[in-house]
């Protein structure tokens, strides 16, 4: 295993260092790839920045303890998906090129709405950083207990280790080193996720439907928390789960309007032509890796149920099932498609973090005049001072994956989804509504998870997820003050015009 995991840091590393000689000359180059990459590789990227340590991880383990009741997790997800090729990809990629070329989304917003005080890109900004520092956390501890589990190593050494390579490669690489090892780590996550649940359901003595509808809990769950547990058929769609629960989970599918690591690759690819090809191979992807980790869930529970093996940490299930059914040098292949779906979101996000704190703040507020060398410098500083924060972030050894995700994946989709949807398509938005949108967004999610605020006992995003009212909230006030307050002026209109033109 070891060998194995060894093979793909020096292909990861080696990828960066041909990035580094490639692009990284100028600052679009570093955070945008030149606006150059074929779809193929743009879609696989965005697929493997989106689908992090919580597709091998995260959701296999909430399957394994909840059974089918979370898989509409993973069907909002796919439908939010395929709406953000259709409803975004395109239009952002024009709109960011006309207008004045922005290469992040805090530029974009700035630049759409005549944004000339910086307002809209400073508070986009501070949003992404907030939110992605939490979601960049996820990743390491993801990291983390990978290399506990599988290699003996302690959770602090883990975390420096999985971080350690991923700045190497995107602070010297940038952007094109991120797609082009977000590429290879989407075949690697690919493959994988196929594959152990094929072998896991070979391996299997007993019909996998006999075996999970007479599921004893007390086997998978070694410190069971709640006694209505026991009474969940892990085959039941429903079982556990209100009409408010499913929506919730479905309500996933929103957040990717808003994500900046996935739409920044709408913007990234060489041609808004190269948009259905992109959108059918990365559609394509998500749907059988969707698949296959809701499987890796259901049918690591039959297989633990039939082996009687303990398992004290339910989001390490792909963990056990590689080393348990596989031989060691095909099991090291496996837990690297772990480190490719950590890294390859790590790395997107650390490069936006990057992006926002050298074009939106360094730029605007300390150096106007920064040369092009200069901001690419800022850019890998600011990429190593996120991961040093992220790692500290990461040092408590419960934090749950899909939490952190679930919390981050909530501000970006309320603060940023309806922002960037509208803008798109209404004409009459203006400054006014888009600041109004981002702020009720993030301060909803804000309130809904750390508000000490209950109905019947329960805190408010444990009765519904917290992307549905920030989403909600959000379009509302877009909608209300931009028509409480005056049109946006005539250069907007005739640029959102000149938009609607070129599609």
């Amino acid at each position: 295993m070891i060998i194995s995991l060894g093979l793909y840091f020096v292909v990861m590393l080696g990828i960066g260092f041909y990035a580094y000689k490639q692009s990284t000359g100028d600052v679009s180059g570093y955070m945008l790839g030149g606006r150059n990459l074929p779809p193929s590789v743009a879609a696989l990227s965005a697929g493997a920045s989106d689908m992090s340590g919580w597709l091998l991880m995260g959701l296999p383990g909430a399957m394994y303890l909840f059974g089918l009741s979370k898989v509409w997790i993973a069907i909002g997800l796919v439908v939010g998906a395929w709406a953000n090729y259709f409803l975004v990809a395109p239009r952002l990629r024009v709109y960011t090129e006309k207008a004045n070329d922005s290469i992040t989304i805090p530029d974009y917003f700035s630049n759409r709405f005549a944004d000339n005080k910086n307002i809209l890109r400073v508070i986009s900004a501070i949003v992404i950083i907030v939110f992605f520092t939490l979601y960049t956390s996820s990743g390491v501890v993801a990291g983390g207990k990978l290399f506990e589990s599988s290699f003996g190593m302690s959770y602090e050494m883990g975390l420096y280790v999985t971080t350690s390579v991923v700045v190497v490669y995107t602070l010297f690489g940038g952007f094109l080193a991120v797609s082009l090892t977000d590429f290879v780590q989407g075949c690697i996550m690919f493959i994988s996720l196929l594959a152990v649940p094929i072998v896991t359901y070979t391996m299997l003595d007993q019909p996998v439907l006999d075996t999970l509808s007479s599921a004893s809990y007390d086997l998978l769950l070694s410190s069971p928390k709640e006694d209505e547990i026991h009474s969940l058929n892990m085959l039941d769609w429903f079982a556990g789960g209100s009409t408010i629960a499913i929506i919730s989970a479905l309500a996933w599918g929103l957040g990717y309007f808003g994500q900046p690591h996935i739409i920044v690759r709408f913007m990234s690819v060489r041609s808004v032509k190269d948009m259905p090809a992109m959108r059918r191979i990365g559609m394509s992807w998500m749907t059988l890796s969707a698949i296959g980790s809701v499987l890796t869930g259901l049918f690591g529970a039959a297989f633990i149920i039939e082996n009687q093996m303990p398992l004290e940490d339910k989001e390490t299930i792909f963990l056990v099932l590689s080393e348990v059914v596989f031989h060691p040098l095909i099991a090291g292949f496996l837990l690297a498609a772990i480190l490719a779906a950590i890294m390859s979101t790590i790395s997107s996000q650390l490069l936006v973090c990057s992006s926002s704190l050298t074009e939106d703040f360094y730029k605007i507020y300390l150096h106007r005049d920064a040369s092009q060398k200069e901001l690419v410098s800022v850019g890998r500083i600011s990429v190593l001072l996120v991961a040093l924060f992220a790692i500290y972030l990461a040092y408590d050894r419960d934090s749950s994956i899909l939490d952190l995700v679930s919390n981050a994946w909530a501000g970006f989709g309320a603060a940023f989804g309806p922002l960037v949807l509208i803008s798109l398509y209404w004409k009459r938005m203006n400054f006014y509504g888009a600041l109004a949108g981002m702020v009720v967004g993030a301060l909803t999610v804000l309130v809904w998870i750390y508000a000490p605020i209950t109905i019947d006992g329960k805190a408010l995003s444990s009765v519904v997820y917290e992307i549905i009212p920030g989403f909600i909230l959000s379009s509302i006030a877009i909608v209300v003050v931009s028509l409480a307050t005056p049109a946006p002026d005539d250069e907007i209109v005739e640029l959102f015009d000149e938009v609607e033109r070129l599609l």
